[in-house]
């Protein structure tokens, strides 16, 4: 099965955010993919934390789930987009909202939803990031299946983030089969450099799991700038495909022969005690 990461450097303007992630996801497409993820925030980097609550959509309607289920229905492509803010309610406006993943199949039907359960807090001398101000904890973890081309089943475990930090959430998908993690982010530079990709192979490793991980990159308009590296990786730890700056699409194709192959040269998860 081909995978799309997709990175982007989104702005401050929430339509020309989506032009690009369509456009994107259009190159994925014609690149053969199958299942294409982008990262966190997709839709607005805004200049303060609070700016997400006012292009909040309640849950099944609004013009950022309207784009994502054309683009997915047009393009006959399963599309995960990384995160986009839901109220509370379904009546619309709410003072805090949900970061929320939602993956729509190739007909257009949003089919999973996850809110973020881990909310990022950062401090240093010059940077302060705090997303309790304008964000509510997610409830549970959230799977959903889709069937590939060939017909092959395969199981997603979903994740937003500073979710990546918390391996007890991954351990959780991998009890209950995943094959596929999903890690669409936007870590700050300064966190990324340090730990975004050990994190991210740990993740693989331990849970025997395909890993991606689409990305946020550069410096963007309200003066932040995200890590980028955006990576495929395999249930070994092999880096796949991976983009460290720039806007664009990364590739891979992932085997369940080797998948099998490596759970079974390496039972790691039949020999769990805890």
């Amino acid at each position: 099965m081909k995978v799309a990461a997709l990175q982007m450097t989104s702005s401050m303007s929430c339509a020309d955010n989506l032009q690009q992630a369509v456009d994107l996801l259009h190159e994925a497409a014609q690149l053969g993919a199958q299942l294409a993820v982008l990262p966190e925030y997709f839709c607005l980097m805004g200049q303060r934390d609070t700016d997400k609550l006012l292009i909040q959509e309640p849950f099944g309607a609004g013009p950022i789930q309207d784009r994502m289920a054309q683009a997915a229905q047009s393009l006959g492509l399963w599309i995960v987009a990384g995160s986009l803010p839901l109220s509370l309610t379904l009546e619309g406006h709410s003072p805090q909202v949900y970061n929320s993943s939602l993956a729509f199949n190739p007909q257009g039907q949003c089919v999973a939803r996850y809110d973020k359960m881990h909310l990022f807090q950062f401090k240093t001398d010059t940077e302060h990031y705090d997303e309790r101000r304008s964000l509510q904890e997610g409830p549970e973890p959230t799977l959903f299946e889709m069937q590939d081309a060939s017909g092959e089943c395969w199981r997603i475990g979903m994740s937003i983030c500073y979710d990546l930090r918390f391996p007890e959430l991954y351990r959780f998908y991998a009890q209950a089969g995943a094959d596929l993690l999903l890690v669409p982010s936007a870590f700050t530079r300064t966190t990324g450099q340090a730990h975004w990709e050990t994190l991210l192979k740990a993740r693989a490793i331990e849970n025997m799991a395909y890993v991606v991980a689409p990305a946020q990159s550069g410096a963007h308009d309200n003066g932040r700038h995200t890590h980028g590296h955006t990576m495929l990786i395999d249930p070994w730890g092999v880096v796949l495909a991976q983009k460290e700056t720039g806007v664009g699409v990364v590739m891979a194709e992932f085997s369940r022969a080797v998948l099998t192959q490596q759970r079974g040269q390496l039972p790691a998860l039949r020999h769990r005690r805890l």
